[in-house]
């Protein structure tokens, strides 16, 4: 199997978001009285933010009238830290270069909604490479269902099986690898240890780790 194509995740894998949308949703969510452990956090990375509310206050049970402002009020926040605080991960401008040399498509695949993939592709500078970016925000469903990915792979024209993702999440691996794409996971520090990411076809620690031996191991 040839790949010639390849998709990225943003939140986690090419900016040090996730950190910021844990302190805006433990913000907004001290408003209701719910405070979540790392533990609890970390086992809905991945999810949108309407998704991240949702099963949390149903959790909670908090109920659902306020579902819509909590959503806006985290966003919101969340794009504020971004812009102020947020670092882009090392080894973004090498990996984008390494595939724009091999001449692969590259295009972008998230649960976030579209103001922040403009504000990272800002950020990073990574606009020349980018063919194409998806958004779950207004799908059926987000990850770990796999439609933003076959999404963005279309709109690259691009089998899926002829995608490489890269992922730093386990919803978004389960994504991935649901489109029948490969994935190579970058997880945080803090969860490199997760067994769970022995599903994805290669982890390593970081973006600027990856080079020729391990593409031709995931083709």
């Amino acid at each position: 199997m040839q790949l010639d194509t390849v998709i990225f995740d943003i939140d986690g894998l090419l900016v040090d978001s996730e950190p910021l949308w844990n302190h805006a949703a433990a913000e907004v969510f001290k408003q209701y009285g719910v405070n979540l452990t790392e533990e609890q956090y970390n086992s809905t990375t991945g999810l949108r933010t309407k998704e991240f509310v949702q099963w949390w206050f149903n959790y909670f049970n908090i109920g659902d009238t306020e579902l819509k402002v909590v959503e806006k009020k985290i966003v919101d926040l969340v794009l504020q830290k971004i812009e102020s605080t947020g670092n882009m991960m090392p080894g973004v401008p090498y990996i984008f270069d390494f595939f724009h040399k091999r001449n692969f498509k590259i295009g972008l695949a998230t649960s976030s909604p579209p103001e922040l993939i403009e504000l990272v592709v800002k950020m990073t500078g990574i606009g020349p490479y980018v063919k194409a970016a998806a958004s779950a925000e207004d799908l059926p469903y987000g990850k770990p269902h796999p439609q933003v990915y076959l999404n963005c792979a279309s709109m690259l024209g691009s089998h899926p099986t002829h995608c490489l993702c890269f992922e730093d999440s386990f919803n978004g691996l389960v994504a991935a690898k649901a489109a029948r794409m490969k994935c190579v996971i970058v997880p945080h520090v803090t969860q490199q240890k997760d067994e769970r990411f022995g599903a994805a076809d290669l982890k390593i620690s970081s973006l600027q780790n990856f080079g020729e031996l391990h593409l031709n191991l995931v083709s």
